[in-house]
C-alpha cells in the first residue's frame, strides 16, 4: 500500500489565506478589553447611570420602605485617587517594577510570528523557514543549568539563603565561633538530598525522552522506505504509521490500509478521553492509483480538521501513511502542556513568617547583648558573634524534617486501602488537604459517572420511559412487517411522488409511524461505528469484518467522540433498529426481521460548541429518497424546528429530573434541492476567506422549517456514594459550589437528586440579567434570602462580576452552597481565584483534569490544497475541561475513573471514585496538618531551647560571645540525639480514622488554624525559654568544680528534656515511636564514652551525675505535665472526649 503513493518532488501552486476569524467566546474572562462588541451586550438603561453612586444594599434598613429597592440605596463613599508620592509608596513602586519586567521578559522572550507555511511532499530540504527538531524535551535544566537552577531553587527561601550566609560567615577568622562543619555538615545534607532527588528525577525524565526519541518510523522517500528515529522526522516527510504505534507528529492523513478509507485513533494520551476518533484520508491521495500509472491527477481539495493526524495519539486501526506538518515544540500535544503554578501550602507561608518572626528576635536579643556590654571594643564584631551564636533560634532542619514529613503522608495516603488508586502527584502540599473551606466540583463525570442511559423518549403527544421500551419496540416490529408486506406485492408503491408530496394536505400520523420516524432518525443522524472484534491475525482486519458483516451482537462494539451519542445508538439496537456496518459514504442498518437497509451519507456536519447540533444526509438506497436529519440543544434547535407548544415544557421537565435533552428533527429534500445545496456547499468549502462563516451559512439555509420528530432524554448515573460524601463535607463545614457547563435546570436537578443542596435549605434562582440595573435588583433580591443556596447562570455571574464583584461575593459567602451553571473553563478558573482573593480561604477543585488541548482546533488546519498544502500556523485554545479551575485552586483532586491515569496529571491528586474524598479529607488531611504543626513546632523548640541557654550562659560570663556547645554536640543534638523521636510525630493521631469519619465536626477546627498560630508559637517560645532557663541555672548551680561539669549536666538533661517533650505530646503511640524514644537514648548513652574531648566521663559513673541530671530534668518537664493533665481535665479537647 505505501509504494502505491507517488513522490512528485515538483512544487505546486496555491497557498492558504491568513487565519480565518474566529468568534470571541462570550464566556472568556481572561480575553482583551472590552470591545464595542462587548460593550453593547450590557448597553446600559438611562436609569442605570445613576449606579455609580448607589451601591448595594448590605443591611436590612432599606427594605422597609414602599419604594423601589434601587432608589433607596445610600449614596456611595466616594475614594480618592492616590497621586504622586504618596501613590508610589502606596504600591506604585510596585507596580513600576512589575510593568519594567514584563516589558523586558517580552523583549526577551519575544514569539515567532505565526504564519501560513508552504509544506513540500517528501522534500522537507526544500522547505525555506527553519522548523523546531521532533525531540520530545521534558527535563527542567540541561548539564550547564541543572545545578545553579537547583541551588537556586533552594536559596531563594529565606530559611535557606540565613543559614548559607551564617556558614559563609565561618571563613572569616574573626567571626568564626566554632568548626565549619557544625554550620555546613546540616546545611550541606540538605543541599545533597536536594541535588540527588533532583538529580534522580532528571534522569528519569531523560530516559522517558530518550525511549520516545528513539523510536523507529517507516519514511518514504525517492529510495523507497528507510527508517528514520522520531526525533530526526523533519517537516514535509512522508511516515508510516502502523497499528497500535504512536504517531510522532502533526501530520495530515494522506492514505490507509482500510478500504474506508478512514481509520480511528486513541487520543487518551493527548486530552484524557478514552473513546476512539474517527479520522479521514484526504480522498484525492487515497484514490491515487500505483506507481507506473497515471499518477499525477488533478488535485483541488479542501481539507478539515477530521484530516490530520495529532501528534502522541495511537493509531487504533489500519496502517496509515501522513506528511509531517508540525513538528517538536509546535505540536499540539507539546502546546497542551503548559507549565502550572509551584503550589506552596498555608503551613509552609506560616512557618516563613514565624521564621522572620525568629530572626527578628535573634537581631534583638543579640543587640540587647551588645548595649549590656557597653558598645566596648570592635563592637560590631561581637554583634555578628551574638548572631551566629544564637542562630540556632531558626533551625535549618525544619524544611527538612517538613519535606520529609510530606513524603511520609503521601506514602500513606497512597497505602491506605480503603481509598484504593489515589495518587499523590503534589507532594509538597497533603496539609492543604486539612484547611480546605470552599469545595468546587464539576458535574459530568465528578458528580456523576458519565455513562448515559437513555431513559425518555417524547413525541409531543406521548412519552415512553424505562416501563414502556417494550411498546416502541412492537411498534418497529409492526413498522417493519407492514413495509415487508407492502414490498412483496408491490415494490413501486416504497416509492413516493416527490414532486406532489408538498401539494398534498397533512394527515395525522399514526403513533407507531411517529415512533418508527423517530426512532429512524436517533439510528441514522450520529457520527457512532461499529467495530468488530477481528477473528483473523493483525493482518487483514479489514477484510476479515468485510467478509464476516453478520457478526453477533456481543462481538460488536460502538466507538464515537461523545458517550451520549452511543448510549442513543445502543438504544436503538435494543429497540430493534441496529446499526451493523458504517463508513466514509454508507451505513446499514438491520431491521427486526433481519432485513439489511442501506443509506448513503450523502453529507455530515459534525457537532460543534459553537452550534451545538449535528446533522447528516442520507439517502435510502431502496426508495432514493434524500433525508437531513438534525440534532441538538432545545435552545438552538427551538428556532429551527415547525411551530409546536410542547417542546419547551417538557425540555423542562426532562432537566429538572436531570436528564440530559436532544430534539430531534428532519427535513425531506428533493433530488434538485440537494443538488443546490451540494454546490453551494463545496464553493464554499473552498473559499479562501471567512470560510467557516460561508459554511455555516449554507448549512442554516437547509435548517428551516424542520419536522419535529421527537425529544430524548438521556440520564448521566450519579456515582456511588454522593449523597453521604456530600453531607459529611457539608457537616465538616466545606462549602461546596458546583460550576458546570450544563444547563440551568439539569444542574439543579442534580444539586437536588446529590444532596448538594440539603432538603431544609431554599433555592433562589438568579434571574438572567444583561445589564447593570438588572443586576443590581437581582443582588438585592438575593440579599433578602435567608440560608438560601443560590443557582447562577455564567451570562448572569459575568455582568455582575463586571459591575458588583465585592457585593456579589459578599453576598455568596453566606450561602450554603453555590450552582454555576453554563460555567466555561476560564470562569470556573476565575471563581476560583476570586473566592482565594476575596475571602482568604482555601480552596479546592475537583474535576476531570484531563489536560485539555489549548490548541483543541488549529483554525483551518489548509484553508486550500492544489497540489501543495499551505497551513494556517494560527492555533487557538480551547481550553481544558476542568484543569484551569485544579491549577487555579489551592489543591486539585481530580477524578480517574474511565478517563485513564493519564488522564489527571493536572491534578495534586488523583483518586477513583468521588467518594473517596471524604476520607482523603477528614482523615489524611487532618491528620497531616495536625502532624505537620506539632513538628514545625518541635523543630522550632528544639532550636529556642538550646539557644536560651545560650543566651543565659553568655550573660552569667559576663556576656562572652562564646559557645556553650562545641563540634559534635551541636551536630549531634539536632540529629542522631533527637531527629528520630521529633520525626516520628508523623505518626501519631487524636482520634481513630473511623471517628474522624463519623464525627465530620471534628474537621472544622482546622479551617481556623489554631493547630499553628502566634498563640501557639507564644506558648512554645514561653515553654522554651523555661525550660533553657532552668536546665541552664540548674547545671550552674548543680556543678561543684569544673567548668566541664556544666556542659555535661545541662547536655544531658537538654536530651532527656527533648525526649520526654515527644512523650508528653504524643496521644496515641506507635512502636516505631518507642523504638525511636529507645534507639535515640541508647545511642547518647553509648556516645557518652566516646565524647572525652567534651565530657569528663570519670564523672558520668558517679551517683553525683545521675541525680543532678534527674533534679534538672524534673524541674524543666514536671510542671508541663501537671499542666498538661489539669487543662485535659479542665478543658479537654474535643477529640479526647471521643477517644475516652
Amino acid at each position: 500500500m505505501a509504494d502505491q503513493l507517488p513522490l512528485n518532488p515538483v512544487r505546486s501552486a496555491a497557498a492558504a489565506a491568513g487565519a480565518s476569524r474566529k468568534r470571541a467566546a462570550y464566556y472568556s474572562a481572561a480575553g482583551p478589553g472590552p470591545g464595542p462588541d462587548r460593550h453593547s451586550r450590557y448597553q446600559l438603561e438611562d436609569e442605570s447611570a445613576h449606579l455609580d453612586e448607589m451601591p448595594l444594599m448590605m443591611s436590612e434598613e432599606g427594605f422597609e420602605n414602599d419604594e423601589s429597592d434601587y432608589h433607596t440605596l445610600p449614596r456611595a463613599r466616594i475614594t480618592h485617587r492616590k497621586r504622586g508620592i504618596e501613590w508610589f509608596v502606596c504600591g506604585g513602586w510596585k507596580f513600576l517594577c512589575t510593568s519594567c519586567c514584563d516589558w523586558l521578559i517580552n523583549i526577551c522572550q519575544r514569539k515567532k510570528e505565526l504564519k501560513a507555511r508552504t509544506v513540500w511532499l517528501g522534500c522537507p530540504e526544500k522547505c525555506e523557514e527553519k522548523h523546531p527538531r521532533n525531540s520530545i524535551k521534558n527535563q527542567k535544566y540541561n548539564v550547564f543549568t541543572f545545578l545553579p537552577g537547583v541551588l537556586y531553587e533552594q536559596f531563594k527561601f529565606f530559611l535557606n539563603l540565613y543559614f548559607l550566609i551564617v556558614s559563609c560567615s565561618q571563613f572569616i577568622p574573626a567571626l568564626k565561633i566554632g568548626y565549619l562543619y557544625t554550620y555546613w555538615a546540616p546545611l550541606g545534607f540538605v543541599l545533597a538530598v536536594t541535588i540527588m532527588r533532583e538529580a534522580v528525577d532528571e534522569f528519569r525524565r531523560f530516559q522517558r525522552d530518550k525511549e520516545v526519541n528513539s523510536q523507529l518510523y517507516s519514511k518514504l522517500t525517492v529510495r523507497g522506505k528507510v527508517q528514520v528515529k522520531s526525533s530526526d522526522i523533519q517537516v514535509g516527510d512522508l511516515i508510516i504509521v502502523e497499528k497500535n504505534q504512536r504517531i510522532p507528529s502533526d501530520m495530515v492523513f494522506l492514505r490507509t490500509s482500510e478500504k474506508a478509507g478512514s481509520c480511528f485513533i486513541r487520543t487518551d494520551q493527548l486530552d484524557g478521553e478514552t473513546d476512539w476518533k474517527l479520522k479521514v484520508a484526504v480522498s484525492c491521495t487515497q484514490r491515487l492509483p500505483s506507481l507506473g500509472e497515471d499518477s499525477d491527477p488533478p488535485v483541488h481539495e479542501s481539507l478539515g480538521i477530521e484530516n490530520t493526524l495529532w501528534a502522541s495519539t495511537v493509531v487504533a486501526s489500519g496502517t496509515v501513511i501522513g506528511v509531517v506538518i508540525y513538528t517538536g515544540k509546535e505540536t499540539r500535544s507539546v502546546m497542551n502542556t503548559s507549565n502550572p503554578k509551584n503550589k506552596v501550602g498555608l503551613l509552609d507561608l506560616e512557618l516563613n513568617q514565624l521564621t522572620k518572626a525568629l530572626f527578628l528576635a535573634l537581631v534583638a536579643l543579640s543587640v540587647v547583648m551588645v548595649t549590656i556590654q557597653g558598645f566596648v571594643g570592635p563592637w560590631y564584631r561581637n554583634l555578628f558573634r551574638f548572631l551566629l551564636l544564637f542562630s540556632y533560634i531558626i533551625p535549618i532542619s525544619l524544611r527538612v524534617n517538613l519535606d520529609m514529613g510530606k513524603a511520609a503522608y503521601g506514602w500513606m495516603i497512597m497505602k491506605d486501602g480503603n481509598i484504593p488508586g489515589t495518587v499523590v502527584r503534589t507532594s509538597t502540599i497533603p496539609e492543604e488537604l486539612g484547611r480546605l473551606a470552599y469545595l468546587l466540583t464539576d458535574k459530568t463525570g465528578t458528580l456523576t459517572q458519565n455513562e448515559m442511559i437513555f431513559k425518555r423518549l417524547h413525541l409531543g403527544t406521548v412519552s415512553y420511559g424505562t416501563d414502556t421500551m417494550d411498546e416502541i419496540q412492537s411498534h418497529i416490529i409492526n413498522s417493519y412487517s407492514q413495509v415487508h408486506s407492502q414490498a412483496s406485492g408491490n415494490n413501486t408503491s416504497l416509492i413516493p411522488p416527490r414532486k406532489t408530496q408538498s401539494s398534498t394536505p397533512k394527515v395525522r400520523k399514526s403513533v407507531t409511524s411517529r415512533v418508527h420516524e423517530a426512532v429512524k432518525a436517533i439510528a441514522l443522524c450520529h457520527n457512532v461505528t461499529p467495530v468488530y472484534e477481528s477473528r483473523a491475525g493483525s493482518g487483514g482486519d479489514s477484510e476479515c469484518t468485510e467478509a464476516d458483516r453478520d457478526f453477533g451482537d456481543e462481538s460488536r462494539t460502538y466507538q464515537a467522540s461523545s458517550p451520549d451519542e452511543v448510549a442513543l445508538v445502543q438504544w436503538t439496537q435494543s429497540a430493534g433498529l441496529t446499526l451493523v456496518s458504517r463508513d466514509l459514504t454508507s451505513m446499514q442498518l438491520r431491521t427486526p426481521g433481519g432485513q439489511l437497509l442501506t443509506y448513503c451519507v450523502l453529507q455530515t456536519f459534525p457537532f460543534t460548541s459553537e452550534s451545538k447540533r449535528m446533522g447528516i444526509i442520507v439517502k435510502d438506497e431502496s426508495t432514493a429518497e434524500i433525508t437531513f436529519y438534525l440534532k441538538g440543544a432545545d435552545a438552538v434547535m427551538a428556532p429551527i424546528v415547525q411551530y409546536n407548544d410542547w417542546l419547551e415544557e417538557e425540555c423542562g421537565n426532562m432537566a429538572r429530573e436531570g436528564l440530559r435533552t436532544l430534539v430531534v428533527a428532519r427535513k425531506c429534500l428533493t433530488e434538485e434541492q440537494y443538488q443546490d445545496f451540494e454546490s453551494r456547499y463545496n464553493q464554499a468549502k473552498l473559499s479562501l476567506h471567512d470560510r467557516a462563516l460561508k459554511v455555516a451559512a449554507v448549512v442554516e439555509s437547509l435548517e428551516r422549517e424542520m419536522e419535529l420528530l421527537g425529544l430524548t432524554g438521556v440520564e448521566d448515573q450519579l456515582q456511588a456514594d454522593v449523597r453521604p460524601t456530600l453531607e459529611m463535607l457539608r457537616n465538616a463545614g466545606i462549602k461546596i459550589w458546583m460550576l458546570t457547563g450544563d444547563k440551568l435546570e439539569t444542574a439543579t436537578c442534580i444539586a437536588k437528586s446529590s444532596h448538594l443542596v440539603s432538603r431544609t435549605q431554599g433555592l433562589h434562582v438568579f434571574s438572567p440579567v444583561a445589564s447593570r440595573g438588572e443586576a443590581h435588583l437581582e443582588l438585592n433580591a438575593l440579599r433578602r434570602r435567608q440560608d438560601s443556596a443560590l443557582v447562577i447562570s455564567g451570562d448572569s455571574l459575568e455582568v455582575c462580576l463586571r459591575y458588583y464583584e465585592l457585593e456579589l461575593l459578599e453576598l455568596v459567602r453566606q450561602c450554603p452552597a453555590v450552582v454555576c451553571c453554563r460555567c466555561s473553563p476560564t470562569q470556573k478558573a476565575r471563581v476560583v481565584r476570586l473566592l482565594q482573593q476575596h475571602t482568604g480561604r482555601r480552596t479546592c477543585a475537583v474535576g476531570e483534569p484531563h489536560p485539555g488541548p489549548r490548541a483543541a482546533r488549529r483554525g483551518n488546519v489548509p484553508e486550500h490544497f492544489k497540489r501543495i498544502w499551505c497551513l494556517d500556523a494560527h492555533r487557538q485554545s480551547d481550553g481544558g475541561n476542568d484543569v484551569s479551575m485544579i491549577q487555579a485552586a489551592d489543591c486539585g483532586i481530580g477524578i480517574e475513573g474511565k478517563e485513564g491515569k493519564q488522564a489527571s496529571l493536572a491534578a495534586d491528586f488523583s483518586i477513583t471514585q468521588f467518594k473517596h474524598i471524604g476520607r482523603l479529607l477528614m482523615v489524611h488531611g487532618r491528620n497531616s496538618y495536625k502532624r505537620s504543626a506539632a513538628l514545625g513546632q518541635f523543630v522550632l523548640h528544639r532550636g529556642l531551647i538550646i539557644s536560651t541557654m545560650q543566651a543565659v550562659f553568655s550573660s552569667v560570663f559576663y556576656f562572652a560571645s562564646v559557645p556553650l556547645y562545641q563540634g559534635f554536640l551541636m551536630v549531634g543534638y539536632a540529629t542522631i540525639y533527637t531527629m528520630f523521636p521529633v520525626f516520628s510525630l508523623v505518626l501519631d493521631q487524636d482520634v481513630q480514622p473511623e471517628m474522624a469519619m463519623l464525627y465530620p465536626e471534628l474537621y472544622k477546627d482546622l479551617t481556623k488554624g489554631r493547630a499553628l498560630s502566634f498563640k501557639t508559637f507564644l506558648t512554645w517560645v514561653l515553654i522554651s525559654v523555661y525550660q533553657g532557663g532552668v536546665l541552664m541555672f540548674g547545671a550552674l548551680l548543680l556543678f561543684e568544680a569544673e567548668f566541664v561539669h556544666v556542659v555535661l549536666i545541662s547536655f544531658t538533661a537538654l536530651v532527656l528534656t527533648e525526649l520526654l517533650m515527644v512523650a508528653l505530646a504524643v496521644r496515641t503511640w506507635h512502636w516505631l515511636m518507642a523504638l525511636a524514644e529507645l534507639l535515640s537514648l541508647g545511642c547518647y548513652v553509648a556516645s557518652l564514652a566516646l565524647l572525652n574531648e567534651y565530657f569528663d566521663v570519670a564523672f558520668i559513673t558517679t551517683g553525683a551525675f545521675l541525680w543532678k541530671v534527674s533534679a534538672v530534668t524534673v524541674v524543666s518537664c514536671l510542671p508541663l505535665y501537671v499542666l498538661k493533665y489539669l487543662k485535659r481535665k479542665l478543658s479537654p479537647p474535643s477529640y479526647s472526649k471521643l477517644s475516652s
